[in-house]
């Protein structure tokens, strides 16, 4: 979620134009020891301090180049993209020779949103890419891959893999790739290499049997519990390890078995986060304050394109399935998973005055007052050059449900589709996945109730204050009539209906989500009532949603 708390924001910022002219006592330590002091601090994780010795030294020392290197990652953690580059840049006017300088201001112009500049730039690295030593090989291919110039990545693995064969996380990172492209096979074949090489390499074990769906005669059950018998000293390790066996037990047949494990991970796992879902509820109740009055049919104010659909829900309740179906026809892009609405919908919060010490109810509050239209085209501009070479582009990110109404001010022409799920096989879903960084609340049946009846409870809220505005379509209904109901979304979208559409698993074009490897099959309704087979096992989870108010088939 990107309303960020009080603390997150609660730093010094940067003034960059103003150091060189400002005059100073003298200093009595050298620029070096201050540049030591401002990453201690950063290890230490002393932020502000971070800040003020950065300043200083900044100040102090304004043609030290390592010193504006440190400024740039500083306010690259402070969330102050733009200034960010202007420290990188600085450091590079002194030192332009620095590839690891330069490779961090590749970072920096993806943050700034920059993409089309950055894209010139991995091509440029690419070109000298015998000079780069390994470190800096795998950062461009990390780089390359957020830009999803995948070809570029996988290429840069396979020279890493040239130089280094004996380097398992190679293999992984190339696996990672060619599962995006679809190459499954390839994929797997890089995994099995990179657990040989690497025995501990726990998230190789669960990527592998993410694949594919795992059958009695080929899979990796007796492997994957031997891991967990030997026991495996690292927690997040063991998490991906029961993960990665509860699902292959599904797939060969052994539910019981197979949840005993999932909740064995997931229970690990919640050990391990700093959370609290009523955090996260408390700030679904301000956007419906917020946001109360009717947004009208008619005439907004806001930015004019009739470019973006945005496909909200959950995730795991078909949103990637509604987009392939949205990207196969001629007029539409497939752009995936976009941050770029709340990232520049909280930009620009940020800039309003007086916001440093907010809540994140308050915080909330404060985007009632942005200009809706600056934010539909800072949007629209974001997402280039991604997006713009078709007349329509798709963007996936489930949690933009939290912005529809946001959305419908700022983008008034742009579809809103959002994608339901019966709740038990939401949840379900939702629980059997393992998410790297979101969904914090997934991982817990009580705290996946309550955020499902308040996601629940928003998206009503949506139709009640912005009636007709959002297209509902229920995963069940589409993939039990995947031609009848795509018909129905692509009028709704303004759009004739091309054969290409329910020929998505045909499709070459790369899928970064989760469901990376579901989209290359035809598709399948083996996943409705799925939860039906753990019953028993999820009877908590229905009594919460019971309830809270859901009603459960």
């Amino acid at each position: 979620m990107f309303f960020v708390s009080s603390e997150d924001n609660r730093m010094l910022g940067y003034d960059f134009s103003e150091v060189s002219k400002t005059k100073m006592n003298p200093i009595r330590k050298s620029p070096k020891q201050l540049l030591d002091m401002v990453w201690q601090k950063l290890q230490q994780k002393d932020i502000r301090q971070a800040v003020e010795k950065s300043n200083l030294l900044g100040r102090s020392f304004p043609e030290y180049a390592p010193g504006w290197h440190a400024a740039s990652h500083i306010a690259q953690l402070i969330k102050q993209p733009q200034q960010a580059l202007v420290a990188i840049d600085r450091a590079l006017m002194l030192e332009p020779a620095n590839i690891d300088w330069a490779l961090h201001r590749l970072s920096c112009l993806m943050m700034c949103g920059e993409n089309e500049t950055a894209m010139a730039s991995v091509h440029q690295q690419l070109a000298n890419s015998s000079a780069l030593s390994a470190a800096q090989l795998t950062q461009l291919a990390f780089l390359s891959s957020r830009l999803e110039l995948f070809d570029e990545a996988a290429g840069i693995y396979q020279q890493l893999i040239g130089r280094e064969p004996e380097i398992g996380a190679h293999r992984y990172n190339l696996a990672t790739i060619q599962r995006f492209q679809g190459k499954t096979d390839d994929a797997e074949a890089s995994l099995d290499k990179a657990i040989e090489l690497n025995s501990e390499d726990y998230q190789a074990y669960e990527l592998r049997s993410d694949l594919r769906k795992q059958t009695r005669e080929s899979n990796h059950v007796v492997q994957l519990q031997g891991l967990l018998s030997k026991g495996i000293r690292i927690p997040a390790g063991e998490v991906r390890v029961c993960y990665a066996l509860a699902k292959e037990l599904e797939d060969i047949g052994e539910p019981e078995t197979s949840f005993k494990t999932l909740t064995r991970g997931a229970d690990l796992r919640r050990k391990h986060i700093n959370y609290r879902v009523t955090d996260d509820l408390e700030t679904i109740d301000a956007i419906m304050n917020t946001f109360s009055a009717s947004i009208p049919e008619g005439h907004l104010n806001g930015f004019p394109t009739h470019e973006p659909i945005f496909v909200i829900g959950l995730p795991r309740t078909g949103t990637t399935l509604v987009e392939r179906i949205l990207g196969g026809h001629s007029s539409v892009f497939a752009a995936g998973e976009l941050n770029n609405f709340a990232v520049q919908l909280m930009r620009l919060v940020r800039q309003q005055p007086g916001v440093q010490n907010l809540s994140r109810e308050k915080l909330v509050g404060q985007t009632a007052g942005l200009d809706f239209a600056q934010l539909g085209d800072a949007y629209i501009q974001s997402c280039r050059p991604r997006t713009g070479h078709t007349p329509h582009f798709v963007d996936k990110m489930p949690l933009n449900f939290l912005y529809a109404g946001m959305i419908r001010l700022a983008l008034p022409q742009a579809k809103i589709v959002h994608v339901r799920r019966n709740p038990m096989d939401s949840c379900y879903a939702i629980y059997k996945r393992l998410f790297e960084d979101a969904y914090p609340w997934s991982y817990d049946l009580e705290e996946i109730a309550a955020y499902y009846a308040a996601y629940h409870r928003l998206m009503r809220h949506w139709d009640d204050v912005m009636p007709n505005q959002i297209y509902h379509l229920a995963y069940e209904d589409l993939v039990m009539d995947v031609e009848g109901q795509g018909r129905k979304l692509l009028q709704h979208c303004g759009l004739e209906w091309e054969a290409a559409c329910s020929r998505f698993h045909e499709s070459n074009v790369a899928s970064t989500t989760a469901s990376a490897a579901q989209v290359r099959q035809p598709v399948y309704r083996t996943s409705v009532g799925r939860w039906r087979a753990y019953e028993s096992q999820l009877s908590p989870l229905r009594e919460h949603l019971e309830r809270l108010g859901i009603a459960v088939d």
